[in-house]
C-alpha cells in the first residue's frame, strides 16, 4: 500500500517514534476523548498505541500514519488492514487537530481515506468509540458509520462498535 494516496488534498506519511512530541500536541488539544476513555493521554502511552497491534494481524497490517496541511500535523490515524477479517480495515484511532475542527477537515480525510482503501478491495470499515462521548459518535454518524450492536469493555470505557460498507 502506497499511503500518500490515502489523501490527494494533505500530505500523508507513516509517523515514527520522533514524531511523538507532535502526536502528543495534537492529543492534549483533544481533553474530550480522553474524559470518556481514560487515562488521560501521555507520551509513553503514544509509545504503546503505536506499537499495538489486534489479534490475528502483524505490523504489515498497521499503518500508524500523520496528515499534514501546508507542512501543519492536522490529524492521526492508526489504521490496519485485515481486521477483524480479510475484508475488513479497522480505525484503532482518528484524532484531528483541535484548530481543524468543526472545518470539514476529518471528514474530508476520511471521505478521502475510504475511497482509497475501497479501491485495494477492502468491503467495511470498523471502528470503536468510547460509549457516551456526544463528539465521537456525533462525527462517526455523520460519515455514515452505524452501531453493530457489539460492546465491549475495554477496562477503562465501554466501546462501542460501529462500522460503514464501503
Amino acid at each position: 500500500m502506497n499511503i500518500t494516496e490515502l489523501s490527494l488534498q494533505y500530505t500523508v506519511r507513516e509517523m515514527t517514534l520522533e514524531d511523538v512530541d507532535l502526536i502528543y500536541e495534537l492529543s492534549l488539544g483533544n481533553p474530550m476523548f480522553y474524559q470518556y476513555c481514560p487515562p488521560f493521554v501521555t507520551k509513553e502511552s503514544i509509545r504503546k498505541d503505536m506499537k499495538a497491534l489486534p489479534p490475528r494481524t502483524t505490523y504489515n497490517d498497521k499503518f500508524y500514519i500523520g496528515f499534514f496541511k501546508e507542512g501543519r500535523f492536522i490529524a492521526i490515524m492508526d489504521l490496519i488492514f485485515n481486521y477483524p477479517d480479510p475484508r475488513t480495515a479497522f480505525l484503532g484511532l482518528f484524532m484531528v487537530s483541535k484548530e481543524e475542527q468543526g472545518k470539514g477537515t476529518g471528514s474530508k480525510i476520511i471521505s478521502e481515506c475510504f475511497r482509497y482503501i475501497k479501491n485495494l478491495g477492502y468491503h467495511f470499515i470498523r471502528l470503536g468509540f468510547a460509549k457516551g462521548n456526544p463528539q465521537s459518535e456525533a462525527f462517526w454518524k455523520k460519515n455514515g458509520f452505524v452501531k453493530t450492536g457489539i460492546e465491549t469493555d475495554n477496562g477503562s470505557c465501554t466501546v462501542v462498535m460501529m462500522q460503514k460498507n464501503l
